[in-house]
């Protein structure tokens, strides 16, 4: 179900009724997809505004790769022993 309101800023918004299930499930109208252009394994977080109502965020970051990422793969001459040793400790 999709109602129309007005907000006070002039914009136009749309509320969207939606069920929860037994595990707590919802399922995003296609709209709120199309709009943050969210799809399968986005990630998304849910955030209070500061009057009260709680907003959906598409989170756009990436994790952090960890130090060891940019050796995934390599298949050339690797690093030496103490070269290793140096970035398990974190020194590189």
């Amino acid at each position: 179900m999709v109602n129309s309101t007005y907000a006070k800023n002039g914009i136009i918004e749309d509320q969207m009724a939606v069920t929860v299930t037994r595990k707590g499930q919802i399922t995003l109208p296609k709209s709120v997809r199309d709009s943050l252009n969210i799809g399968p394994g986005s990630m998304v977080d849910f955030e209070r505004a500061p009057d009260g109502r709680i907003v959906l965020v598409k989170v756009d970051k990436r994790p952090t790769p960890s130090h060891f990422a940019r050796f995934r793969g390599h298949a050339g001459k690797g690093l030496s022993t103490n070269e290793i040793m140096a970035l398990t400790r974190g020194e590189i």
